[in-house]
């Protein structure tokens, strides 16, 4: 989601096609590949950790931690893992694992665990390096397009429909580390380019509160932020034409978020369109919330896999260029028709 390292190259061209619905002119079906080339070719079970809270890119069946349905992988990313393991000549299978905290989720290759992890991460490249600095993870090719937004009660539409409306009188909930939160810092003044807090910033952790002083000990950006900010709860404006941010989500990811506007706790939620879009479609049967402030700028989202996989993620670009038409077909026209990528995987005959 655009922070600095997100590349103004890579900006330009993701907002001509990412959310263009560009399958509204015909689906093509480009010549694929004569075979599936290098470690894609290979028998082997990849063990897929996904975030399970991102409805409707990725999302356990059921939201339950405790039920069987939690380990049900559904959403975009599910349907496109499916049509992967299709293509004619991949020998690869997706173990599936549910993974209920966002936090450092891109690094989970990097350990024993997990062999690729997914769940609408927003490629940075500041994500792909460890707590040493040294680069651990990388990205596959960008396969989904997100711009934030705010989510707001159907009611407050006009009082919220820019970020420059948020004010110290309102409350948005945002995750932590999340590209929502460090966007929103962004525009609303709360934090520069680089991420550093505005000097004058309060901040309530579990370890207590904070003022920031400008510094870059106090940073939060969405690959990380400064240690003393890990456990932040609640960040309070030092102008009063910048909002309050809250942390709801600990337990639940977005699922507390839209609890907390739904009660009044909060006053917008801040994060990509195609979850807040899917929450005013559905929660609470529809009708109750709505999307305003959609940013101008578009990310691109990915898998991580660990450095040691770059011939697994040059095949698995190979793969995802194909079943996507070169990001010419995403979310919207997945949307539009679930087996567009299945359809798709059938149609490769090496």
């Amino acid at each position: 989601m655009p922070i600095q390292s997100f590349s103004g190259r890579l900006l330009v061209s993701l907002a001509a096609v990412a959310l263009s619905g560009l399958a509204a002119c015909g689906e093509t079906t480009p010549d694929p590949p004569e075979a599936v080339s290098g470690a894609c070719a290979e028998e082997r079970t990849l063990r897929f950790g996904f975030y399970a809270f991102f409805e409707p890119v990725s999302a356990g069946a059921d939201p339950d931690p405790d039920s069987a349905g939690f380990s049900d992988h559904v959403g975009y990313e599910a349907d496109l893992l499916t049509a992967l393991e299709e293509i004619g000549g991949v020998g690869l299978v997706f173990d599936r694992i549910p993974v209920a905290e966002w936090q450092d989720i891109w690094l989970l290759p990097a350990g024993d665990g997990f062999d690729v992890a997914g769940g609408g991460i927003t490629i940075l490249e500041s994500r792909t390096r460890g707590v040493t600095g040294d680069e651990v993870v990388v990205f596959t090719s960008g396969h989904i397009g997100f711009r934030q937004s705010l989510l707001v009660r159907v009611a407050d539409a006009s009082l919220y429909a820019t970020h420059a409306d948020l004010t110290e009188d309102v409350r948005v909930g945002v995750l932590a580390g999340t590209t929502g939160e460090a966007r929103l810092l962004q525009l609303t003044g709360l934090a520069d380019s680089h991420g550093t807090l505005a000097e004058g910033t309060g901040i309530v952790t579990d370890a207590g509160p904070l003022v920031a002083d400008g510094s870059d000990r106090y940073v939060i950006t969405a690959a990380g932020s400064s240690p003393r900010l890990e456990g932040r709860r609640w960040l309070e404006p030092p102008s009063p034409d910048m909002p309050v941010v809250v942390y709801p989500g600990e337990a639940t990811g977005e699922n507390e978020l839209l609890a907390a506007l739904a009660d009044g706790s909060i006053d917008a939620v801040a994060r990509g369109e195609i979850g807040n879009l899917e929450s005013a479609r559905a929660y609470g049967g529809g009708g109750a919330f709505t999307v305003t402030a959609l940013d101008s700028e578009v990310e691109l989202g990915g898998w991580t896999l660990s450095v040691a996989e770059r011939s697994l993620v040059a095949c698995l670009d190979e793969m995802l260029d194909y079943l996507t038409d070169h990001r010419a077909i995403g979310y919207a026209e997945w949307a539009a028709d679930p087996d567009v990528f299945l359809r798709r995987a059938r149609s490769w005959t090496p």
